[in-house]
């Protein structure tokens, strides 16, 4: 049996875990966690915990569709708007009387109608995503408000605004988390242990390669955009019943924290790489941070300016890092073991 060759396999397994991207973003979220529960007052009160995952819920939905869809090369940068336009639908149908089932199920299925819209035109007519998702942020969030105007729904049945809010006994875990935990599952499978995920990765680093290889580039795109929309559209829902008020303007700039959290999570802006689990970690991470300087009054504009500077940092350093290991592969294969010399007989 012939000995693995593969770089992947070039250190031991503990040594591949540990020594991730992944791995740090998670240690980080251990450390400021630690920290804060030992000199922030209140930071580990079980009401921060739930009021922490209640405020990141949103991000942490459609941060697992992002990701894929980065990881392709591409960018969404709509799904706020589809947040704002399916939370309009949903206040919409529930003012006309529509059961509150039938208006989630429809809020969906407009999110699966704008991704798909999305994903036809990156996809199947070849523009790029960047500006069709800038094209259709402004065109998703003009309906949103067109169906509401300047006014909020209110008033839904308690039962299921409560649910958004729930918790799980004493832990102060809401219930929505369960939720996504169990769409994290099915995302990390997708991407990480199965084909249509390798597809995903083979169309980040090379387009052609993958066609070439019987990636179904356009159907794949076309998927992914589509998974984007239905999340998102559940995110609305969610948000909708969580602050009980339906609006169109509903989580306006989301995408921009979305986008940072994934990009800190570890994954490549330029397609090919990064992984789900640091990608929760990213998200969580922005949250620790966010809660922890909350409770040291340091206000929203602060906040905001270091959670940039933190995004900023880390695309460098990615990018840096990448340089490194690339300069230390070169070097290594440039002081690779001497050809053996041709020495000339004489006659």
């Amino acid at each position: 049996m012939s000995e693995k060759t593969y770089a992947a396999y070039a250190h031991p397994l503990w040594r591949r875990l540990l020594f991730t991207r992944d791995a740090g973003v998670i240690a980080l979220v251990i450390l400021i966690s630690m920290w804060g529960y030992s000199n922030i007052p209140y930071f580990g009160d079980t009401l921060t915990l739930t009021y922490l995952l209640l405020d990141m819920t949103t991000i942490l939905l459609i941060a697992l569709p992002m990701t894929l869809v980065i990881i392709t090369g591409e960018i969404d940068l709509s799904v706020a708007s589809v947040v704002g336009l399916a939370s309009a639908v949903l206040g919409l149908l529930h003012e006309h009387g529509v059961g509150m089932a039938t208006s989630c199920i429809i809020a969906l299925a407009v999110g699966l109608i704008c991704g798909a819209f999305n994903g036809f035109l990156v996809a199947y007519v070849g523009l790029p995503s960047l500006a069709v998702t800038i094209g259709t942020l402004a065109l998703y969030r003009g309906v949103a408000v067109g169906l509401l105007g300047t006014t909020a729904v209110t008033g839904f049945a308690q039962d299921w605004t409560k649910r958004a809010a729930q918790v799980i006994g004493a832990t102060g875990i809401p219930t929505i988390i369960v939720l996504f935990a169990v769409l994290a599952v099915v995302f990390i499978v997708l991407l990480h242990f199965s084909p249509f995920g390798r597809g995903i990765y083979d169309i980040g680093l090379s387009t052609e390669a993958a066609k070439f290889s019987g990636v179904n580039v356009r159907r794949t795109k076309l998927i992914l955009f589509c998974l984007t929309g239905v999340v998102s559209a559940l995110a609305g829902i969610y948000f909708t019943l969580r602050f009980g008020s339906a609006r169109g303007d509903n989580a306006t700039g989301l995408e921009l924290q979305v986008i940072a959290a994934v990009l800190l999570g570890g994954v490549s802006i330029f397609g090919g790489r990064g992984r789900l689990p640091g990608v929760i970690a990213g998200v969580l991470l922005i949250g620790v941070i966010s809660s922890a300087l909350r409770l040291q009054g340091v206000t929203v504009n602060i906040i905001n300016i270091i959670i940039g500077l933190l995004l900023v940092l880390s695309v460098v350093s990615t990018t840096v890092l990448a340089w490194v290991s690339d300069a230390a592969a070169r070097r290594k294969r440039a002081s690779g073991p001497p050809q053996p010399s041709q020495s000339v007989g004489t006659h």
